[in-house]
């Protein structure tokens, strides 16, 4: 069983930054495939950011056009920890976060496992 951790969520101002952290155990974490997601109230969760397994040619990272340039998702296999830094933050960043994990999550967008989420809030 993997146990996927959130945290640093919160309430920022348009325009801040927040760096959300997932503490993943339960699995050898660098053999995965990592992601984000998120949920607005009202709306379907929806894919964020993706980060590949480590390979001979490093982790390869993608991210949905509404995000690009703003955030950016990384890993440190040493830590077994997924980060986002998310940067520029606009009013509808407002959602849950959650951290997930997959076997070929980068290409599929659909995880096997979630964490419980952190609440992003940004405010005018």
């Amino acid at each position: 069983q993997v146990q996927l951790v959130e945290s640093g969520g919160g309430l920022v101002q348009a325009g801040g930054s927040l760096r959300l952290s997932c503490a993943a155990s339960g699995r050898t974490f660098s053999i995965y495939d990592m992601g984000w997601f998120r949920q607005a109230p009202g709306k379907e969760r929806e894919f964020v950011a993706t980060i590949s397994r480590i390979t001979w040619s490093g982790s390869r990272t993608d991210y949905a056009d509404s995000v690009k340039g703003r955030f950016t998702i990384s890993r440190d296999n040493t830590k077994s920890t997924l980060y986002l830094q998310m940067n520029s933050l606009k009013l509808e960043d407002t959602a849950v976060y959650y951290c997930a994990s997959g076997d070929n999550l980068y290409y599929t967008r659909v995880p096997d496992f979630w964490g419980q989420g952190t609440q992003v809030t940004v405010s005018s």
